[in-house]
């Protein structure tokens, strides 16, 4: 099959599937018996109603073509609505209790082209990812500690590292009713700063300025070799599934992870820790890259993946691509480490998701996977992006559009999976690659039978709420994405 990720697939389909088209519908103003001047529809209201409805049009004609859950789609719904209110109410819509199965993970982007960028990495930002969590039990006081810094980004240069903890943003006190205005908009911040002594929060006066930037995120962070007597552990941290900062058709991250793992073999690794605490997802393609540099005894005939598509295209797509379209086979590749694995330890907590997901799910039946961590975020199905290649539309929709199985037909971990061993990131944090950070400090004692600095003897967990994190709003945070651009309907 193709080693696509869901990138432009508002192309035309033939036969029996739905062509995606335009469609223009006009207004349809309704008056009182006792119309009055002030009561008239403004030219400017009919305008934006009328590009309303024209927008929604070409919203629901893609969804009625590639949703996953295609046949829940309301009969009627209201055009009239501002797009993104109308997509919202179109979709399947997920709940804990009475829709389990729902849609948690289907979006809609205003600009098509800055949805584009953004699933290549690209964002403004000030080049850190953060947790947001309460002050305390029952506070509306709200901090955010920093996971990470992206280098020679914006944070670094103004000295912010992980484990820092934010607790003001331009003089204010974070708290649960403005964290979101003061975090999430504008270009230029000031961070003031707390501590924290195990048990209570202090704020200090140290502030500093950051101004946020066009950044390109590499999501290749770091990658390390230990040893241990005979114990070569080969540890990378990956925070999300990009092919290239070009988009789909380039791959200069993936080439990038190629040659880790050559790296990886010459110093004869044989013992795999793989971090993908922070990594929500993205490509498919990518993640089946990565799996096909750890799987053992694989082979191109091996499959790593299959999908589920709705009815109403899997006909069409059999028919044209035949069955092979819904298998994502491993690929050769000579940079491999699987002919020295029998395991892969992988660091996880509620950030991964989807292609991060698919790797343990893909994984398991051809060698031992040990999660250590949290709870995974649970996202089995993959989405693609869709725009109008006419241009007039300027919206992009990411719909969910298929669920993925591994080789033995498992996809249960909509719950996400529960670690093999839980660990869970403390209210201090160590630097990323050290072999006191708990995580890592936990994988190397599994892995050489011993505890490693005696760390593991004082791990503790953090004690504090867990609110938001950033990470959720990164463009293809806890999404599967596939490529279709190569595709012609």
């Amino acid at each position: 099959m193709k080693n696509y990720f869901m990138n432009s697939a508002s192309q035309f389909l033939t036969g029996n599937i739905l062509k995606i088209c335009l469609v223009l519908s006009a207004v349809l103003l309704m008056a009182s018996a006792c119309k009055h001047a002030e009561d008239e529809v403004t030219p400017a209201t009919d305008a934006t109603v009328a590009e309303n409805q024209k927008v929604n049009d070409w919203i629901l004609e893609n969804m009625q073509t590639y949703y996953y859950w295609n046949d829940k789609l309301p009969a009627n719904p209201d055009k009239t609505q501002a797009p993104s209110d109308f997509f919202d109410s179109i979709l399947y819509t997920y709940d804990a209790t009475t829709n389990p199965n729902g849609d948690r993970f289907s979006w809609i982007q205003e600009s098509a082209e800055e949805l584009e960028s953004s699933l290549s990495g690209e964002t403004t930002t000030t080049g850190m990812e953060y947790n947001l969590y309460l002050r305390a039990s029952g506070s509306t006081g709200v901090i955010a500690q920093v996971l990470y810094v992206l280098p020679n980004s914006p944070a670094e240069k103004a000295g912010i590292k992980r484990g820092d903890i934010i607790s003001k943003v331009n003089g204010q006190l974070l708290t649960t009713d403005n964290y979101a205005s003061l975090l999430f908009t504008g270009t230029t911040f000031t961070f003031g700063f707390a501590t924290f002594n195990g048990s209570s929060l202090t704020d200090t006066n140290q502030s500093v300025s950051v101004g946020a930037t066009v950044y390109q995120e590499n999501p290749v962070f770091m990658d390390s070799v230990y040893t241990y007597g005979s114990k070569k552990i080969g540890y990378l941290v990956y925070n999300q599934f990009v092919t290239g900062p070009g988009g789909p058709e380039d791959h200069t991250y993936d080439d990038q992870i190629d040659a880790i793992f050559s790296f990886f073999k010459n110093q004869g690794v044989n013992e795999l820790v793989l971090d993908l605490r922070y990594n929500p997802g993205g490509y498919t393609s990518s993640s089946a890259n990565l799996a096909s540099l750890i799987g053992k005894g694989i082979s191109t005939s091996s499959v790593y993946f299959k999908e589920e598509w709705n009815s109403t295209l899997t006909p069409y797509l059999t028919r044209e691509y035949g069955s092979g379209f819904f298998v994502q086979n491993f690929v050769s590749k000579a940079q491999s480490i699987g002919a020295n694995l029998q395991r892969v330890f992988v660091l996880t907590t509620d950030h991964t998701a989807s292609s991060s997901e698919l790797i343990i799910n893909g994984l398991k039946p051809y060698m031992q996977v040990i999660t250590i961590g949290t709870t995974t975020h649970g996202k089995n199905v993959g989405s693609i992006t869709v725009t109008d290649e006419t241009g007039e539309i300027k919206w992009g929709i990411q719909p969910i559009v298929f669920k993925s199985f591994n080789s033995l037909g498992q996809s249960d971990y909509a719950a996400g999976f529960a670690p093999d061993i839980e660990v869970e990131e403390p209210a201090v944090l160590q630097p990323l690659g050290s072999v006191q950070e708990d995580l890592l400090n936990e994988a190397l004692s599994q892995i050489t039978g011993s505890s490693v600095n005696a760390r593991r003897a004082v791990k503790s967990g953090n004690q504090l709420t867990l609110l938001n994190s950033s990470i959720q709003r990164k463009a293809g945070g806890g999404r599967m994405i596939k490529n279709l651009k190569t595709l012609q309907w």
